[in-house]
């Protein structure tokens, strides 16, 4: 990795896609948070991550690599967080009222999240769904597994998902 200038700082992040998980480091300016980074303006069409492991799950047994540098596309990215202990401040206003935490599971690609939505309570669940109209969704206080790799058992405090490349039971 290039050396950091003054106003940048590497965040290290792990990156879901249908076939892999990779933990790497990115690098942001100080005023970014990693957490939310795939919702701004601005995000490359290839992500580019540092000390990048990569746990390919696409065969059995699942393979891992190292690479110095990788890049991604931003495209094939189904799910992202800050990678644990860090992490940023959550991305909404808790004290905002006529809204609730509705816990729901998703699969996305093999991965399994048990997790919550923020949802408004004006309105049915499946009405949210479909007036929903973002590129990355919000889940929080996130349990991650995967069936496939047995000793994979995160939690994160936030999780940014694709919602049109996931499935939705409500809990």
């Amino acid at each position: 990795m290039k050396p950091l200038a003054n106003d940048e700082r590497a965040s290290t992040v792990m990156v879901y896609t249908q076939s892999m998980l990779i933990r790497g480091e990115i690098v942001l300016r100080d005023t970014m948070r990693a957490s939310i980074w795939l919702r701004t303006q601005g995000v490359p069409n290839f992500i580019h991550l540092f000390n990048a492991q990569v746990i390919q799950l696409a065969g059995t047994p699942a393979k891992n690599y190292s690479r110095p540098e990788l890049f991604l596309p931003a495209s094939e990215i189904i799910g992202f967080h800050v990678a644990p202990p860090a992490q940023d401040p959550l991305d909404y206003d808790a004290s905002e009222t006529n809204r609730r935490m509705q816990p729901i599971q998703i699969l996305m690609g093999s991965f399994v999240v048990q997790a919550k939505l923020r949802v408004s309570t004006a309105t049915d669940f499946a009405a949210t769904l479909d007036v929903m109209n973002t590129s990355w969704l919000s889940l929080y206080e996130a349990d991650i597994s995967n069936p496939y790799l047995p000793q994979l058992s995160l939690q994160v405090p936030m999780l940014l998902v694709k919602p049109n490349k996931m499935m939705i039971g409500l809990m």
